[in-house]
């Protein structure tokens, strides 16, 4: 996919739309996407109060500042993404700190299986992978790169602990494996304080600005 329609910047949500969009839905008990389990809210319900703490928490260092400073094109943020999904609530306060450093970045926001076409353009390993986001020319809406779903050192934790699930028919191994792999996700976003997920955006940036 080289372009986006304009139609999809002009619907996605900015980054207080996209969080009062998955509280409202949560007042009503379901969440963003088809999927309203027990499950699914319990994790909506966590990954509203990392978001809350990011927004109040997450510091830019001064070479992510630099290098911000230096768009010097109006450039879109769009996010797939849905309010499930834990990795996401660890990274897009992170991307709405950035943006606010430029006025030339424009955050978006779009739900992942309301746009199955644009995640299907930029699948990770051929799964639906978020959050991902898409850097855009905003005049042009050309794709400049994608990054995501997450960090380069989670994403191999992810994929080991996939790879050992796989390995075994247990189904009650599995669920261990999964929650031993969540946890250890979350413990390394909380120890990593953001820098991971700013260096690699901005090593991205610097290749198209």
């Amino acid at each position: 996919m080289n372009h986006l329609e304009k139609t999809i910047i002009d619907n996605a949500y900015n980054y207080e739309s996209y969080k009062a969009l998955i509280e409202e839905k949560f007042a009503y008990q379901k969440t963003t996407g088809p999927d309203h389990s027990e499950a699914m809210l319990n994790y909506t319900s966590l990954n509203m109060s990392r978001m809350k703490r990011l927004d109040k928490k997450s510091r830019l260092t001064e070479e992510t500042k630099s290098i911000l400073k230096k768009i010097k094109a109006p450039i879109t943020w769009l996010v797939v993404t849905e309010g499930w999904c834990g990795d996401a609530a660890q990274i897009v306060p992170v991307l709405q700190h950035m943006a606010l450093e430029n006025t030339n970045i424009d955050l978006r926001f779009i739900l992942r299986d309301q746009n199955l076409p644009i995640i299907d353009a930029f699948l990770t390993n051929n799964a639906r992978s978020i959050p991902k986001v898409i850097f855009l020319n905003s005049n042009t809406l050309k794709v400049l790169n994608s990054w995501g779903p997450r960090p380069t050192e989670v994403q191999k934790m992810v994929m080991d602990a996939k790879t050992k699930a796989k390995a075994t028919e247990d189904l009650e191994i599995k669920k261990k494996i999964n929650e031993e792999a969540s946890k250890q996700l979350h413990l390394w976003y909380a120890k990593d304080k953001t820098l991971a997920i700013q260096k690699e955006v901005c090593i991205l940036l610097s290749k198209i600005i």
